[in-house]
């Protein structure tokens, strides 16, 4: 008989906290962080320079070299210039922790850094044999060839729920002493703010805080829109998202109740609840269908619906002149939105970004292919609770690549609005522009406008207020039915095409709408017996 197997045992995740402490302890020479948070990273190797017994020496291009809380420490030596800094490091024969911000200008390639560079190297082979550690402290990783092989590169990610939580705790107590101030959180609005936080620093994290105890007195789960307010101000640098102010609720869409099912049921996914019981957050849908359906308007209510920004994907914006920008572009783009997760990032129109993917290395040498190969592939891998809703019109541009599951969760099919629908679809339209829908013949109006999209009906009776409103009259049924019966819709000019749309979404995708509710009359070929 064999000997049975030892059980290998799967090592446990190492937080980038725990294992910047390891990497110090293993006398790893440079360390490069890569942190929009000074103070935070400071704090952190001041805790471990504590528990080690070692002295935190700090340099910035301002201050030179100083002891960590002391801006008044000599600088006989720690002058701004970086070469004169590192030889005091290498000088230095007590142990110690060295924390450089801002490095990165002086890490690049440049003519003009070939002396901190090779100063670098220097340092790294003194530091191997003794008791220091160089850290260097950047937004961006920034390193020449040179540097590769001896720079240790570590991502210290935005701050998780629990320090979000302290945070919140901190601010608690402070207003608890001030009698006009007031904070009212149940203990499921505090994890709605706090999930909302995420994304932010700590320190944009407390400036929103305090900005929405000062607006009107307290705090309370209704200030969401004030912390996604401050996360629209990282998508306005950016330059590369659009932070869409959706205004549209759920039900604000008529028909899609299978669409609608989907979506409300993942409503809580986001939630530490559903984490701890085991469910992942949701990775996306993709909406297919005719035109002037609701797809896009399904975007704007969803993120309404779960209480998160909506960023708008536009893959023209991508793209770039220079040489390489376009893959940089969408790298940022994506990096952007995993930063202020979670978030529904909206790519409408997905099919015209992939109609040039096919025959790109004939026309613009293959970037479009490769942008787009850079998307798909952050679909499958991304682990941030990014939710992508997809919208395309034209299935035959979207590549197999993108239907499979695992990319996206589901594929949704969004036809033109059945008899039922078109009610609810008048009825919203009329109410929206303060007409009572009583006081319309809807049974008359949803039969005229069979073949009718959504899109096409409230074009339909926002002409026909155009036309009373010069005549100097009131909204009647007989004036929509006038403007219904001017109009071409689409199904008509376009059926071939519907038709293939349909036959291609039979048995590929599920239907937003509930199939026992399409009439059977709609759209289909009379025949003569």
């Amino acid at each position: 008989m064999s000997e049975p197997k030892s059980e290998q045992k799967t090592p446990a995740r190492v937080s980038a906290r725990e294992e910047l402490e390891i990497l110090i302890r293993a006398r790893y020479p440079i360390i490069y962080v890569v942190s929009w948070e000074e103070s935070r990273i400071e704090r952190r190797l001041k805790e471990i320079a504590n528990r080690r017994k070692k002295q935190l020496i700090c340099w910035s291009v301002t201050t030179g070299l100083t002891t960590s809380g002391s801006m008044t420490a000599s600088r006989q030596k720690g002058l701004a210039d970086p070469v004169e800094a590192l030889d005091s490091v290498i000088e230095n024969k007590e142990p110690a922790i060295y924390l450089f911000k801002d490095f990165h200008p002086f890490t690049r390639q440049r003519d003009s850094n070939v002396a901190v560079v090779r100063k670098l190297r220097e340092v790294a082979q003194a530091l191997s044999d003794s008791y220091k550690t160089l850290v260097i402290c950047s937004p961006i990783v920034e390193i020449a060839p040179e540097l590769e092989k001896v720079v240790t590169v570590l991502d210290y990610p935005l701050p998780d729920a629990a320090a979000f939580d302290r945070l919140l705790a901190r601010i608690c107590e402070d207003v608890a002493a001030h009698a006009k101030l007031k904070i009212s959180l149940t203990p499921e609005d505090r994890e709605r703010i706090v999930q909302a936080a995420l994304g932010l620093t700590l320190q944009e994290a407390e400036n929103v805080f305090a900005k929405t105890i000062v607006t009107d007195g307290h705090l309370s789960a209704e200030d969401m829109s004030i912390v996604f307010s401050e996360k629209q101000q990282i998508i306005r640098k950016s330059g590369l998202l659009e932070y869409y102010e959706s205004t549209t609720d759920i039900g604000d869409i008529g028909g899609l109740e299978q669409l609608k099912s989907w979506l409300q049921k993942r409503s809580l996914a986001f939630s530490e609840k559903a984490k701890q019981f085991g469910l992942p957050a949701p990775k996306g849908v993709l909406l297919v269908g005719v035109q002037g359906c609701g797809k896009s308007l399904c975007a704007k209510a969803v993120s309404r619906m779960w209480n998160m920004p909506l960023l708008r994907f536009d893959m023209g914006r991508m793209f770039a002149s220079l040489v390489g920008s376009s893959e940089e572009n969408i790298r940022r783009a994506i990096s952007v939105a995993e930063s202020i997760a979670p978030v529904v990032l909206w790519a409408d129109e997905i099919d015209k970004a992939f109609a040039g993917s096919q025959g790109s290395a004939n026309t613009d040498g293959g970037t479009t292919a490769r942008v787009m190969g850079t998307f798909l592939t952050w679909l499958s891998e991304k682990q941030q609770p990014v939710f992508v809703l997809a919208t395309a019109n034209n299935i035959s541009q979207l590549p197999p690549e993108l239907l499979r599951k695992g990319r996206l969760d589901e594929i949704f099919f969004v036809d033109l609005p059945n008899a039922a629908e078109r009610r609810q679809i008048f009825h919203i339209h009329l109410r929206k522009r303060n007409r009572d829908p009583k006081g319309f013949d809807l049974p008359a109006l949803v039969l005229a406008s069979e073949g009718f999209s959504g899109a096409e009906i409230e074009e339909a009776i926002i002409s026909a207020l155009y036309d009373v409103f010069y005549k100097g009259k009131e909204l009647e049924s007989v004036d929509v039915l006038e403007a219904i019966r001017e109009t071409v819709p689409l199904s008509k000019t376009m059926a071939e095409g519907i038709s293939a749309l349909r036959a291609w979404a039979d048995g590929r995708s599920r239907f937003a709408s509930r199939r026992d509710d399409i009439t059977n009359t709609e759209l289909r070929r009379k025949l003569e017996m």
